[in-house]
């Protein structure tokens, strides 16, 4: 069942860059575009946890990014 708007997320995937976005690709399938607190130079391209709110379909507002 997906998130509602408002609800917390807790993930894994993959942290990509694409232009000047940030996006969590969902082990589960699909894609999150993430607003961020801090640029996550260490994490791109690497297997993450992220956690956050959905502030709206497909994009949060993350508060944590944890390498796995």
């Amino acid at each position: 069942m997906p998130a509602e708007i408002g609800g917390r997320i807790d993930e894994t995937g993959t942290l990509v860059r694409d232009g000047g976005a940030f996006y969590l690709r969902r082990d589960a399938g699909g894609r999150y575009q993430l607003e961020l607190h801090r640029t996550p130079v260490d994490e791109v391209e690497k297997r993450v946890r992220v956690g956050g709110t959905l502030i709206a379909v497909d994009l949060v507002d993350a508060d944590h990014i944890v390498l796995l």
